[in-house]
């Protein structure tokens, strides 16, 4: 880990990315990417209407342009989308030019955070979430640990909880200040 590369925050949805990011980015001063909220203003359409009016393969041809758009500009904390890891390519990225942490979130939790939001999530449209998101899970923890150097579980955790959390797992992950 390296306190001078940007952290990217993982995990699926429900886990916190957007808001832990968000808290990272005022108590480090600094630019903060969420790459949905990127998607959605430069397309003037939500996540849940570009999928349904394009299809996931061009969201996800979106999201990569995007991050590595963030990267350039400087973006210092990236809030990710919970597919990014899908894609081998976006993996070694991540891998290479961040320090990537998993925000990890139980499917029961994710669930809880997710439902009744005014967000639509179209990953979880016409099913059940807690299964949606277990299967989710299922499938991409392995992606998650395969990218991320540091995991931090959110489960009961505030969000201003997590980001004092990631800070610090950041910091000793760095080690001591170079001389």
């Amino acid at each position: 880990m390296d306190l001078d590369r940007p952290i990217a925050l993982v995990g699926i949805m429900g886990a916190g990315k957007s808001a832990v990011a968000r808290i990272l980015g005022e108590r480090m001063g600094t630019l903060v990417a969420d790459l949905d909220a990127m998607i959605e203003a430069e397309e003037g359409t939500s996540v849940a209407e570009l999928f349904e009016r394009a299809g996931e393969p061009y969201f996800r041809r979106r999201e990569s342009e995007l991050l590595e758009r963030a990267l350039a500009a400087g973006a210092r904390v990236l809030a990710c989308g919970g597919g990014i890891v899908l894609d081998p390519g976006r993996r070694a990225l991540l891998r290479s030019r961040c320090s990537v942490v998993w925000l990890e979130v139980s499917a029961a939790e994710a669930a809880r955070r997710v439902s009744g939001g005014e967000k639509r999530r179209p990953l979880l449209e016409g099913r059940a979430p807690d299964a949606r998101l277990a299967s989710l899970l299922a499938a991409r923890a392995p992606l998650y640990a395969e990218v991320a150097a540091i995991r931090i579980p959110t489960d009961g955790q505030s969000p201003e909880q997590v980001a004092a959390r990631v800070l610090e797992a950041v910091r000793q992950a760095a080690g001591p200040p170079k001389p």
